[in-house]
Parts: C-alpha cells; structure tokens; sequence
C-alpha cells in the first residue's frame, strides 16, 4: 500500500519554508513516501518549489475562524492518507485529520488536542530550540546537526517572464531588500535606515530590488524617497506573487532583511543574506543557510517579541545604524568586481 502523508501546513510564509526540513526527512526516512500539505494560499503557495510535496491542497480560513460543519465537509474531500502530521499547535488545526478518519494523527500536546491527534508528542522546547528542530521531530527522529535545509526550486522561465514584464536589467549587481514583516512593526529596521543602505550599495556599483507584498508598498515608497539615484532602485512591492520573488532573489548578490518570510526565502534560494533582528531572536527561528550575517542590539528589553514596541522607542532596530551593514556590502562587492 503506498504510503502517503498529509502535512497541515502553518499559515506564515517563513514557518512554510522551514516546513521544508520536514519534507526533506521524511523523505530520507521513508523513501517513496507522497507528501500532501494543506495550507492558507498564503504560505501554501511557496509549496510549488518543493519538489517533495506532491500536491498542494488549498485551505483558506480566517484567523480564529472555527466553522467544524465546513471542515468536516472540506475533509471528506480527501484523498486517504496513512498519516497527518499537524505542525500548528491549535486545535482547529487539527479537525480536518480528525474529520477525515486518518488512521495516524501526529502533533505535539496542544489546546484541546487529546481526542483529535492519536500520536501525541511533547514538547521538550530544550533538546528541540529550534522551529525546524520540533518540525523534523513530528516525522521520524532525526539528529538535528543532520537536519537538510531548506531549497527551493528555480523557474527560469518564469524568471525571465518576470524581468521582461518589470523592465529589469542585470547590468548592475542586485540588492535585494525586504522591509516588511507580517508579524508586525517591532520587527521592521526603519525606512531610513534601508535608505542609507541602499544609497551606500548603489554608490558603489549595485542596484536595488525591494521586494514585498501590497501592504509593504508605502514602506518600499518611502524608501524609494529616500534615494539620490532612483534609475537604480526598483519598487516591486506587491508587483510580484510569492513564486515570481523566488525566482527574481535568486538573482540577489545580497538581500538585507527583517526576520521575515522573505528572509527565509532568501535563504533557501542560497542568496548572501543578512538580517536584522529586533524584537524577535534568531535562536528560534535562525536563517538556515551557512551564508547569513545577522544584527542586533543587545538590549535588555529584547527580544520581546511582540507585535509593537511596548516601550514605544523601538530602540533595537533604530540604534542599529547602517554603516554597521556597510562592510557587508564591501565583501559581495570584493567578491564580483
């Protein structure tokens, strides 16, 4: 009998791409193994550049929403599966498995969650620190210093689509940048900051690409003010789906970034990353590649991780200047030129 499994997937994009090690070890462990993840269109979309999911099935609900008559319904619409792994700890996550009558339900002990998962794991957050580390663990136990990171797959047509359509050019190196955060404001270096930045990399030879959703286009307007020569600077936010930034990053020399989604994209497309944390801590949720720089304020009051700054000065990411960031831009720049 083929051996198939069923991912409900978390809603943020980031969290879908470090889902990936999950994808990756199940396959290691379990060759032959079909992966089906279930996800918000949000994150589900990243799942057509991971080639060890076999399909991507489509569940949009409003946060908090509950509505058991419509998941009882979405779930008899499934195919059999052996088993269902739930990566979101809340209970609503888990009715669908539930619902479907899925023989194997695996999640870590939740909210409510006894009678709906069958294959109940705790949490030891000590031995498993990181968001990957607890992902990879849901499947078959693996060591974490062996854990594959995260690759997603390259459309180069698209790729070629996508800078015909925006009227992009690859004469000049490419920054990328990325100044929105979907968790909220206390994870955004301010405009200026990037504005500096992106100054300094287009003095010195580079071009800039920012990249974000519709709601990161004021941010990425801002910074566009901010830029002496604007020829070389190229607003893209909310131009572009999630797929057309993969393939537009992987043309990045170096992307600069909040600890956002496309942080993690950025990541997993094998771009010179560097990260800004602020109210948040890469111990949980780290880029996964070996060529990252990340910065910070050692502050007392951080991380927070809060949505706004409580003490309502943000000073973590304000004081983090950008000459700081300037040797970063010298060493891709030693490196082409």
């Amino acid at each position: 009998m083929m051996d198939r499994v069923l991912v409900v997937g978390p809603s943020w994009v980031g969290d879908m791409v470090m889902a990936q090690t999950l994808f990756k070890s199940l396959l290691s462990t379990r060759p032959g193994v079909t992966i089906d993840v279930m996800a918000p269109a949000a994150a589900l979309a990243v799942t057509k550049r991971m080639p060890e999911v076999s399909r991507s099935i489509l569940f949009e609900m409003s946060h908090g929403e509950l509505r058991p008559l419509y998941r009882r319904r979405f779930a008899r619409s499934l195919d059999d599966y052996e088993q269902a792994i739930v990566l979101p700890n809340s209970a609503k996550s888990a009715l669908v498995p539930f619902f479907a009558g899925i023989g194997k339900r695996t999640g870590f002990l939740g909210e409510m969650r006894y009678f709906l998962l069958n294959d109940i794991r705790s949490l030891d957050e000590q031995r498993l620190p990181r968001m990957i580390d607890r992902f990879v663990a849901l499947g078959d136990e693996q060591d974490p210093a062996n854990i594959a990171y995260p690759e997603l797959k390259l459309d180069s047509r698209n790729q070629e689509e996508c800078l015909k359509r925006l009227d992009l050019d690859q004469e000049r190196p490419v920054m990328g940048i990325c100044p929105g955060a979907e968790f909220g404001d206390a994870k955004k270096w301010p405009e200026e900051h990037y504005a500096s930045l992106a100054n300094y990399g287009i003095e010195n030879g580079l071009q800039v690409w920012i990249f974000g959703s519709p709601r990161d286009d004021v941010a990425a307007e801002r910074i566009c003010d901010g830029i002496e020569k604007t020829e070389y600077c190229h607003n893209l936010a909310g131009k572009t789906t999630l797929v057309d930034v993969v393939d537009l990053m992987a043309i990045s020399r170096l992307v600069v970034s909040n600890d956002s989604g496309l942080m993690h994209i950025a990541s997993a497309m094998g771009c010179e990353t560097v990260v800004l944390y602020g109210s948040t801590s890469p111990v949980f949720t780290p880029p996964l590649t070996q060529k990252v720089e990340i910065f910070s304020r050692e502050l007392s009051c951080s991380p927070c991780f809060e949505r706004t700054c409580p003490l309502d000065h943000k000073e973590c990411l304000t004081r983090l200047q950008p000459q700081r960031l300037h040797r970063v831009v010298d060493k891709v720049l030693d490196n082409i030129l």
